[in-house]
């Protein structure tokens, strides 16, 4: 009974991975929604379902975001000064997007990442891209609750931040790949400070080989598989169609999002 969890997290780490580094996008987008899959097969608490997948999303994305923020950093994109910036932001939204999840029901989580799934989908859908601004970091008051905000929605829904701090480092005027180089590395402060949220918010429940709402072995078989399959999709991003694939997979995260719908209402 054990074995087929541990290849099914070892799949959905390799999907996550390859997908990740092939279009750029956050593992919690695929993560959670798998996790949700399996713990279902797997008999977990239904009462608790959503909670264990969203702190396990953000307990794998920390290995995950150490290896994309160390290739993005040997090739000097990352601007440390900003990261810096928005990391107490970050961090403290995050814990309080755990905080919340604590309070909300499983349900409610479905449908709240559900919704997330859907901008998510319209944006790669439309081409939608943030416009360079020209207040070039001027206003640092801004760091702070810009950061608390994409903390909290991360932390509320098992993601890194990328679909938000990218836009906003954009629109701040920072080049894309420098964006996107910025953004991989505040996704780390989001999910260890979100995951220790969901491990504290979490303790009040008993199970084995769990920390609170992080269920280790899902962790390290899904963040092992991802960290070793991302380098691969980014290899295949120069042979593959990678604005027509983000399409499908746009499409295919709007039948996921109605999935998680369905599952609620039916």
């Amino acid at each position: 009974m054990f074995e087929l969890p541990c290849f099914l997290y070892a799949v959905l780490g390799a999907v996550a991975g390859v997908l990740a580094g092939l279009m750029g996008i956050g593992g919690g987008l695929v993560v959670v929604p798998g996790l949700l899959l399996l713990f279902h097969m797997q008999d977990f608490a239904p009462a608790f379902l959503s909670h264990i997948a969203i702190g396990s999303s953000l307990a794998i994305i920390v290995p995950t975001a150490l290896s994309s923020l160390w290739a993005h950093h040997q090739r000097g994109a990352v601007d440390w000064s900003v990261v810096l910036k928005l990391t107490p932001g970050l961090m403290l939204g995050a814990v309080a997007g755990a905080w919340l999840a604590s309070l909300f029901s499983t349900d409610l989580l479905k449908i709240l990442f559900g919704l997330f799934l859907f901008v998510v989908a319209f944006q790669m859908l439309s081409g939608v891209t943030p416009k360079s601004g020209r207040l070039r970091y001027q206003n640092s008051a801004m760091f702070l609750p810009v950061g608390a905000l994409i903390g909290a929605v991360s932390g509320l829904v098992g993601i890194g931040g990328g679909t938000m701090t990218v836009p906003f480092l954009v629109w701040r005027g920072k080049p894309l790949p420098k964006a996107v180089a910025t953004s991989a590395a505040c996704g780390l402060p989001i999910a260890v400070a979100g995951a220790i949220g969901f491990m504290l918010m979490g303790s009040r429940i008993e199970m084995a080989a769990a920390t609170g709402f992080v269920y280790w072995p899902a962790v390290l078989i899904v963040g092992l598989f991802a960290v070793l399959t991302a380098p691969l999709g980014a290899h295949l991003a120069h042979d593959l169609p990678v604005s027509l694939l983000k399409k499908g997979f746009a499409l295919l995260l709007l039948v996921v999002g109605l999935r998680l719908l369905f599952s609620v209402y039916y």
